[in-house]
């Protein structure tokens, strides 16, 4: 029951898209990514303001995990510091490599990802999004991820 509910969840993400739309600004970094294993691709806008994330949205095609994920990540990171995204990202890199639910962080809607963590060809579908956010924000120092 609780598999068909994440199911219909992603569906839900993917079918309507959360952000899908390009941001422009003067605050707005932006990367285009490629998932290196299938082909789908994304363009990825991140809108800083003083270490938080104000917008976040993406552009782009793939299968139903990979833009569920960029719709669901996009969610999740508005109006949230690059210390608690951060620790979404870690979280979530669990949750699909290791199959381990998170104790103290609410991944929101990308908890329906947990799913994936058994189909490991489509591991980066599900993180490809948030591979893209690591490039973009890789000099901020408050993003660690490590």
């Amino acid at each position: 029951m609780l598999d068909n509910l994440y199911r219909q969840v992603i569906l839900d993400h993917y079918k309507h898209k959360r952000n899908f739309k390009e941001v422009k600004g003067e605050n707005v970094k932006k990367i285009h990514y490629k998932n290196p294993t299938c082909g789908d691709v994304m363009t990825l806008f991140i809108e800083l303001e003083q270490s938080q994330v104000k917008k976040a949205a993406f552009l782009g095609e793939g299968c139903s995990i990979s833009m569920a994920s960029a719709s669901m990540m996009t969610e999740l990171i508005k109006n949230k510091s690059l210390k608690e995204i951060a620790a979404f990202r870690k979280a979530l890199e669990r949750l699909i490599r290791h199959g381990e639910l998170p104790d103290r962080i609410d991944l929101g809607d990308s908890l329906s990802l947990q799913g994936v963590h058994e189909l490991k060809a489509r591991h980066n579908c599900a993180l490809m999004t948030w591979q893209a956010l690591d490039k973009v924000l890789k000099n901020e120092k408050e993003y660690d991820t490590h």
